[in-house]
């Protein structure tokens, strides 16, 4: 049931990579503002980044945190070519070989992750604490972020809406892996907890957005998003990770080729912020990417 839980991550990470890029095109337009609602593609990729993300959550019923989360990185090797075309450029030779660098870090990685057939737990304790510890992650980087401009914006502000995003998952996990059949199970505040995390996360993921750098941006929350998800299945869930010599040393060889190959991905992507996206509608302008941000 793993390996299904995997390929359905895997589809949902090329559904979010793409309405990620679609809500990129028009945050940079627009700005991190109400005036996105009024924009059709805005909603496209809402729609189908969701149904990624939906595609994600039920993968995490099949699969642990530890092997579903380093699969969402892969949403970057999706995400920056279909980025780059719609800019109307051809993605770098660089980019070309971080996304090879991701894909074969991604998959040594889950092939080391021993199985784990525990059903996950959370108690109420742990789970406010690990909001709490959310929380302080968000408030620090909103904090550095307002005094900074650029790409380090870019990527403070990814790192808070990648640490959001990863609790989601968490919760997720909790939820839908805990069920066992029993819908009872649903009627908890963990369920509650899962629409308004994702609304903070999306709402942090489109002022990273809207700063123009989508690659840093990107690349800054899928590699936040699966390194807090796993500290958070090991730590909280009790979750299996590669521990033994014959294991430990090649995951972390593979994280590092991952990581190495997001950054790379990363630091090619042009700067976007001073580019509006081509728009028939009258209401369409050029803005800067932080304009609306204040």
């Amino acid at each position: 049931m793993t390996w299904f839980g995997l390929l359905i991550a895997l589809a949902g990470a090329f559904g979010y990579a793409l309405g990620a890029a679609l809500q990129q095109y028009e945050a940079v337009a627009e700005g991190a503002s109400l005036r996105l609602v009024r924009r059709p593609r805005w909603w496209i990729g809402g729609i189908i980044g969701f149904t990624g993300a939906c595609l994600h959550a039920v993968a995490l019923s099949f699969a642990p945190l530890v092997a579903v989360q380093p699969i969402s990185v892969a949403t970057l090797v999706f995400a920056v070519p279909l980025a780059a075309l719609m800019h109307g450029r051809r993605p770098h030779r660089g980019e070309i070989f971080g996304s090879i660098a991701v894909a074969v870090g991604l998959l040594w990685l889950t092939l080391l992750v021993p199985e784990h057939k525990v059903t996950p737990h959370l108690s109420n304790g742990a789970a406010i604490g690990f909001i709490a510890v959310i929380g302080v992650i968000v408030l620090v980087t909103q904090l550095f972020a307002n005094r900074a401009g650029g790409p380090t914006k870019a990527l403070l502000l990814s790192v808070g809406a990648g640490a959001v995003t990863a609790s989601v998952s968490t919760f997720v996990r909790v939820v839908g892996g805990g069920m066992e059949g029993d819908w009872s199970r649903l009627l908890h505040w963990f369920t509650l907890a899962v629409p308004v995390l994702l609304v903070c996360a999306v709402v942090l993921l489109q002022h990273s957005y809207a700063v123009g750098y989508f690659g840093i941006a990107y690349a800054g929350v899928q590699v936040v998003d699966p390194i807090t998800s796993v500290l958070a299945g090991a730590l909280l869930l009790g979750e299996a990770l590669p521990t033994s010599p014959s294991t430990a040393i090649p995951a972390v060889l593979a994280g590092a080729l991952t990581i190495g190959g997001t950054i790379t991905l990363g630091r090619l992507a042009p700067d976007h912020s001073r580019t509006a996206p081509v728009d028939a509608s009258s209401e369409s302008r050029p803005l800067t990417a932080t304009s609306d941000l204040s």
